[in-house]
């Protein structure tokens, strides 16, 4: 689909409350147990034939560095293709000024540069498979300016509270874009994916820009309701958003029972070789998944477990999310957590969380 280029945007000031991004920008986070968030919106634009993609960076950014390497395991064309990296240094962590309108602004050469006629702009936050060449059809053959992916959800009291919402009219038309704060069940919620012509993408960085210095491309957009034909797309299948730790914890809960993989829809990340998961006489595992390279020796029960991880004899890891290289001790029982990469829990012989509110253990932490 050389048609569109593609961009990959970091996760913005939407995104709250996830300790485990003192470590690593969003798109970095493991994700049930071999995956890396940003995983999804890359392969989703690989399966869909977009092979020219900048992804944009902001804070912290050596181990999605490392994770994204030249693209090559993303199945990008190696002849045509690309997967550009590109810097924000606008602004502090958490300043109002450190936008992706910022960001474009900061890297307009690099758009401008790009010979395709139209953009797909999605998400680094974001978990959903979805063909963005239908995407792209759908809004060619529409005539609209700007058209723009949502899902409609029954639990918006309670769920997405740091998304956006799109106001549709009856021939889904976007009258507006507003914050989620809970107070209606069913909203559409705005999935941050965009479709349009380069040419009207560069429009709304330059009026963006003018407006205020604080503005991102979603605000930029939402002035232009009014004078632009931009339309809704509805998405339908599995959806999640890792706007905070709770927000995280329940995804990778969920996919133990939903299904989001099909074999015509590949999900790729960088591989990594290592042994067979060992399991020891004694070792009991229900509804779980186990990445390879682990020893178990005790109990995991509705567990995500990362690679290389050590579950020692008499251990419980139950409601868990447990990412790459941790040990569980003998007799540790752990529930309800979030645990970091390297953590070692072996002299605390209980920690346990309420499930609507999970723990989280440090990336190197030893318990």
């Amino acid at each position: 689909m050389s048609r569109a280029f593609g961009i990959v945007n970091f996760a913005g000031n939407n995104i709250q409350g996830n300790p485990m991004q003192a470590y690593r920008p969003t798109g970095a986070i493991s994700f049930l147990g071999r995956y890396r968030v940003i995983d999804f919106p890359i392969s989703n634009m690989s399966n869909s034939g977009i092979d020219s993609i900048q992804v944009y960076i902001r804070r912290k950014p050596r181990s999605l560095v490392e994770h994204l390497g030249t693209g090559r395991h993303y199945n990008i064309n190696s002849k045509r293709g690309n997967l550009n990296l590109l810097f924000c240094e606008n602004g502090d962590e958490n300043s109002i000024y450190s936008t992706d309108l910022a960001a474009y602004v900061e890297n307009l050469d690099a758009i401008e540069e790009m010979s395709e006629e139209y953009v797909v702009i999605v998400p680094s936050y974001m978990v959903y498979t979805a063909d963005y060449e239908e995407f792209l059809q759908n809004h060619i053959e529409s005539g609209a300016d700007i058209t723009l992916m949502y899902q409609n959800v029954d639990n918006a009291k309670d769920h997405f509270l740091n998304c956006q919402v799109l106001n549709l009219n009856k021939q889904k038309g976007v009258l507006s874009l507003e914050p989620n704060h809970g107070n209606v069940k069913n909203r559409n919620i705005f999935m941050d994916t965009y479709v349009m012509k380069k040419e009207i993408f560069l429009d709304l960085i330059d009026k963006g820009r003018k407006l205020s210095s604080v503005y991102t491309l979603a605000d930029a957009l939402n002035e232009s309701c009014g004078e632009m034909d931009i339309r809704g797309v509805s998405h339908r299948g599995y959806f999640a958003a890792m706007t905070d730790l709770k927000r995280y914890f329940d995804a990778n809960e969920e996919l133990l029972e939903r299904e989001l993989f099909h074999e015509e829809w590949t999900v790729y990340t960088r591989t990594n070789d290592s042994c067979p998961t060992q399991y020891f006489e004694g070792s009991n595992v229900k509804s779980s998944v186990i990445s390879n390279g682990c020893l178990i020796e005790g109990m995991v029960e509705n567990s995500i477990i990362g690679r290389g991880c050590e579950i020692r004899k008499g251990a419980v890891v139950r409601n868990c999310v447990v990412n790459a290289d941790v040990v569980i001790g003998k007799d540790v029982h752990v529930e309800n957590m979030v645990i970091d990469k390297h953590a070692k829990l072996i002299h605390s012989n209980q920690i346990i969380a309420e499930p609507e509110k999970p723990g989280y253990i440090r990336r190197g932490d030893k318990l």
